[in-house]
């Protein structure tokens, strides 16, 4: 690292000490908290995030006792979170954990369900103590207002290394946090913010792509029918239509497509949710 660097990750630092955000899985730093924390933050805000997650270490407080649940059981505490694949790809990665124990790189992480190449480094960085940089969307944003330019691929893993300091973990979730509280892509608060000094491009917006609109998409007949198999199991089509208020052929739909992705069972027009 060079004086510049080092001098803002020493600013960068002194700010998290003192304003970092109170956050339940970063209280410990377990393996598992991290895992699940990561897990539900995928596509979803850290603020609708903090409930679940505290049900769920209540409900699976190791990743031995989420092995063990049935699928359902799991569903039954994430419904409601949305993008329920999420909690399956979890599902099997508590019982692959379980049977050969923790990854020990970023790699062996990578290779479990649902665990990309951001996601594997934020355990290996949050958990592990490893010296990557875990670049979501607001390291992003973030290190492209230093360095004055969009960043992607290449360029931004190069501008990560350079900035990464020790602890990495301290780092990452600093970044984190100013990204979503101060270097907001609209509207960033920069006569706030503690490396203001060192930034090159703070008036740089970064497309960021939006999600579909939730209101009468296939994911919230999919969502729909999951809540309504949590609360009764099983039913037939038809109780799913009454249960859900959903035209029957987006209650196939969706049906189907929770089968092809291992979440419902379907026999005879009977549904119920995987065990």
């Amino acid at each position: 690292m060079g004086t510049l660097e080092i001098e803002r990750a020493q600013a960068l630092l002194s700010w998290y000490r003192i304003q970092r955000r109170q956050l339940p899985w970063r209280d410990t730093g377990e393996r598992y908290d991290v895992l699940v924390s990561e897990f539900m933050l995928q596509q979803t805000q850290v603020e609708r995030v903090i409930a679940y997650f505290e049900a769920w270490m209540n409900r699976f407080p190791t990743v031995e006792d989420l092995a063990k649940a049935s699928l359902a059981d799991a569903l039954s505490v994430w419904s409601g979170l949305g993008y329920n694949n999420r909690c399956k790809r979890l599902h099997d990665t508590a019982k692959i954990i379980a049977s050969d124990g923790w990854p020990t790189s970023v790699e062996g992480l990578e290779e479990l369900p649902g665990v990309g190449a951001y996601t594997a480094r934020a355990i290996a960085a949050f958990a592990l103590g490893k010296h990557v940089a875990a670049t979501d969307t607001n390291l992003r944003r973030v290190l492209s207002r230093w360095y004055g330019e969009p960043l992607k691929g290449r360029a931004l893993d190069v501008a990560a290394n350079q900035s990464l300091a020790d602890p990495a973990r301290d780092w990452n979730q600093a970044m984190m946090d100013l990204g979503a509280v101060i270097c907001r892509n609209h509207d960033p608060i920069c006569n706030q913010c503690p490396v203001g000094a060192w930034c090159a491009g703070p008036g740089l917006i970064l497309d960021v792509p939006r999600q579909t609109k939730f209101e009468g998409s296939a994911r919230q007949v999919r969502g729909a029918v999951v809540r309504a198999l949590v609360r009764r199991a099983p039913q037939s089509i038809v109780e799913l239509v009454a249960a859900t208020q959903f035209p029957t052929s987006h209650v196939l739909e969706a049906t189907s497509s929770l089968a092809t992705d291992g979440l419902v069972e379907t026999e005879d027009g009977v549904v119920r949710l995987c065990e």
